[in-house]
């Protein structure tokens, strides 16, 4: 299976449509470094330059960087809060194989941060972040900001997200990366976790990274 193939939901409608997209901002693999990641599931981002520093702010309307995060494997996952379908979706399944891996290897729990954040500032108030985030997993952090450092972020991490024009009533929809990005301890990527696998897959994936 070609890294195309493994990139095929990549770029989606929140609706349901999906495009396939490469990540533009992966580098190649270190010598010696296998194609892929620990499993055939998962694709391994170790090499590539995507991430960085930030400062956001939380669901609790505390200011966040991503060096808080330093010592831990960060889950990051970019959508927005009223999305009808995928966002969701994905968040449950990789929070629901955090819990997993977590029951599995309690040593292991606290060495993983998920974190979500808003591509959609404009409608995620703190209020609206914290509501959503608290549904999925009680360490899942939600992270916002001005549309200005939201777009650096996403950029700085190889996605995209781009405002569709809203209906008779108003709303819109948000077109964009729908990626699951684990992140080593040190904020270095390592791969993309496979949510398609629900789950169990997410579970065994974590299994396979964390250390």
């Amino acid at each position: 299976m070609n890294i195309l193939s493994k990139f095929s939901r990549a770029v989606a409608f929140c609706a349901g449509l999906g495009a396939a997209v490469a990540l533009s901002a992966c580098g190649e693999l270190p010598a010696g470094e296998e194609a892929y990641g620990p499993s055939a599931d998962g694709v391994d981002l170790r090499g590539s330059t995507i991430g960085g520093e930030f400062e956001l702010t939380s669901n609790k309307g505390e200011k966040v960087k991503w060096s808080d995060f330093d010592g831990q494997y960060r889950l990051i996952y970019f959508g927005f809060t009223s999305c009808p379908d995928i966002c969701p979706t994905d968040v449950q399944r990789f929070t629901m194989g955090l819990s997993r891996f977590e029951e599995a290897h309690p040593d292991l729990a606290g060495k993983v941060q998920p974190i979500f954040v808003s591509i959609d500032p404009a409608r995620d108030t703190i209020e609206a972040l914290d509501q959503f985030v608290n549904a999925f997993h009680p360490r899942l952090i939600g992270l916002t900001g001005s549309e200005e450092e939201i777009a650096a972020v996403v950029a700085a991490f190889g996605g995209s997200a781009t405002k569709l024009p809203p209906d008779e009533t108003g709303w819109y929809n948000m077109q964009h990366t729908t990626l699951t990005y684990l992140f080593a301890p040190d904020g270095s990527p390592l791969g993309i976790i496979p949510t398609d696998k629900q789950a169990e897959g997410v579970a065994a994936e974590l299994e396979r990274w964390v250390r």
